[in-house]
């Protein structure tokens, strides 16, 4: 069993930068791929990016390639999500995911955590 828990969400400028972290409170995910997605007010969830266990392999969703980059500490059991250059569209709430493949279906992630809000102003 898995338990993550992100932080870091906050109300931020267009243009800023803003790093979401998430850690596993219980278990390690150090076995896992680490993904993270997104829902905002009214729509869908969606991928974000996700990252293989050993850092080797990172995907990205075409919205946020160039300015989102994806990284992860298993010593200190954390993902994260270093954003740059946010926009008022990436308003959501941002949930990390821990999963065995590398894969922007949600279905395939087998833990989550209770997602951060970020909110970008215009």
């Amino acid at each position: 069993q898995v338990q993550l828990v992100e932080s870091g969400g906050a109300l931020v400028q267009a243009g800023d930068s803003l790093r979401v972290s998430c850690v596993a409170s219980e278990g390690t995910i150090d076995r896992y791929t680490v993904g993270w997605f997104r829902q905002a007010p009214g729509k869908e969830r969606e991928f974000v990016a996700a990252i293989t266990r050993s850092e080797g392999t990172t995907i990205y969703a075409d919205s946020v390639k160039g300015r989102f980059t994806i990284s992860r500490d298993n010593a200190e059991n954390t993902g994260y999500l270093q954003m740059n250059s946010l926009k008022p569209e990436d308003t959501a709430v941002y949930y990390c995911a821990a999963g065995w493949i590398i894969t922007a279906n949600q279905e395939a992630y087998i833990y989550w955590g209770q997602g951060t809000q970020v909110t970008v102003s215009s």
